[in-house]
């Protein structure tokens, strides 16, 4: 069936280039108060720059030791992110794999996990990352993120992994392939799709995280980006033009990696979905 470009089409396109708009927004004065100085900013913050003040970004550079944050954030995210596609990918498999009551019940667990409030355990937690001694650590706070980080992911992969063949998997185990290698021979390079969703949604909750660094990180060593650009906004002074390129720093290199994988998002959640 030939499909037309009707008048309502044409409305609905309109709407959807609006709202992108007024989605945009928030980037437009971002970006813009960046380049200006304080007193720019504060006179019309919605203006373009008189004179755009690259220096801006070399001071932010500096004062923040960005270098040291941004390596902080990399190793935090890129190790959780790691430890979140095995642990969940492999636990959701057996749990497809095996079916029965008590799969079918700590499944329920792990999804119920979703809806807790992270602000209702977030005193349990440091008291007992306290009594563990995992508090002021990098490798402690990447294990936090593991707890939190594994009921939606294994949720996502849950759904996807039911949508691959068992056929594939006897075969395997009938060409002499262990249970080990079945898995991450055979299954794991059929889940791409969602584990680049599951990449996406994490990386950007990680990196962007502020609350469960300043309750774990207490060193300025350890600071990550969010921790790092909140200096610029004390109780009584608020460097805006510091700030805010500050913000375009910590942004640019997860906005970068979202658009290169942005394309698999829908095609992995649509398809962790069917069932």
């Amino acid at each position: 069936m030939n499909s037309r470009y009707t008048s309502k089409t044409f409305i609905l396109e309109v709407i959807g280039i609006l709202l992108g708009l007024v989605f945009l927004i928030p980037f437009y004065f971002v970006i813009v108060n960046s380049v200006k100085s304080f007193p720019e900013i504060l006179v019309d913050a919605a203006a373009l720059p008189n004179e755009i003040l690259f220096s801006n970004f070399t001071k932010v550079w500096q004062i923040l030791d960005f270098s040291s944050a941004f390596f902080n954030s990399l190793i935090i995210t890129f190790f959780s992110i790691i430890g979140l596609i095995v642990i969940s990918s492999m636990a959701a498999w057996k749990m497809v794999r095996t079916p029965g009551k008590f799969s079918k019940i700590l499944f329920i667990w792990f999804v119920s996990a979703m809806v807790i409030p992270f602000q209702t355990v977030m005193i349990p937690l440091i008291k007992f990352g306290g009594i563990l001694g995992i508090m002021n650590s990098i490798p402690g706070i990447i294990i936090m993120y593991f707890g939190f980080g594994v009921p939606l992911s294994l949720f996502l992969y849950h759904g996807f992994v039911k949508t691959v063949p068992k056929e594939i998997e006897e075969a395997a185990r009938i060409d002499g392939c262990s249970q080990f290698g079945v898995f991450w021979r055979i299954v794991f390079p059929l889940l791409k799709p969602i584990t680049v969703t599951v990449i996406i949604l994490n990386t950007l909750w990680i990196w962007n995280d502020y609350l469960l660094p300043v309750l774990v990180l207490q060193d300025a060593s350890l600071r990550t980006i969010p921790l790092a650009t909140s200096s610029f906004f004390a109780q009584y002074t608020k460097q805006w033009d510091m700030g805010l390129a500050a913000l375009v720093l910590g942004i640019t290199p997860v906005i970068i990696f979202f658009l290169f994988l942005q394309k698999h998002i829908i095609k992995g959640i649509a398809s962790g979905s069917i069932k």
